[in-house]
């Protein structure tokens, strides 16, 4: 092989070497990155859930804070579920992360809805009679002032037929 070739062939395997190298690089930094980021999303989803799982049971009448929310799911697994708030806020955690993590495949559809229902009230004994159904009673959201006051936001559907029928519209 004359020089100029051995030469030509030696600077393109360095180049070819250097390339590699830097790619190399940059895969390690992207998937420090990637580690990184995946952990905020977790945290934002993590913070989002509890803000969620505690606004919507509040409506419901639950008292609890996002705190006392975020303590309660932290504890799911080494402590029993007996007060009410408790039982609508675990079955309301676990409800929403069946939708967040099967979303695509949920088809949005009555029996769908009744057996989220159903998984919304598992914890409560109180509720046995209802789940999976419609409300049997009227009922409206309301807000919940510092002074004890109280306002309707919304009145929702009449019992019976009208949330049957809404349901299925």
């Amino acid at each position: 092989m004359n020089a100029k070739v051995y030469d030509f062939n030696l600077r393109l395997s360095w180049k070819i070497l250097s390339v590699i190298s830097r790619i190399d690089r940059f895969d390690a930094s992207w998937a420090a990155i990637e580690r990184l980021e995946g952990g905020n999303l977790r945290q934002l989803r993590h913070i989002a859930t509890i803000q969620s799982v505690g606004a919507s049971t509040r409506i419901e009448g639950s008292k609890m804070t996002d705190e006392e929310v975020a303590n309660l799911l932290i504890s799911i697994g080494i402590s029993k579920i007996e007060d009410r708030d408790s039982q609508e806020v675990v079955g309301y955690f676990n409800v929403l992360d069946t939708i967040v993590d099967s979303h695509e495949a949920i088809i949005v559809s009555e029996n769908n809805i009744k057996n989220l229902h159903n998984q919304l009230l598992k914890f409560s004994a109180k509720d046995t009679w209802h789940r999976g159904d419609y409300k049997q009673h009227v009922n409206a959201v309301e807000a919940s002032f510092p002074d004890g006051s109280k306002k309707i936001i919304f009145k929702t559907t009449e019992p019976g037929f009208p949330t049957e029928d809404a349901m299925r519209r």
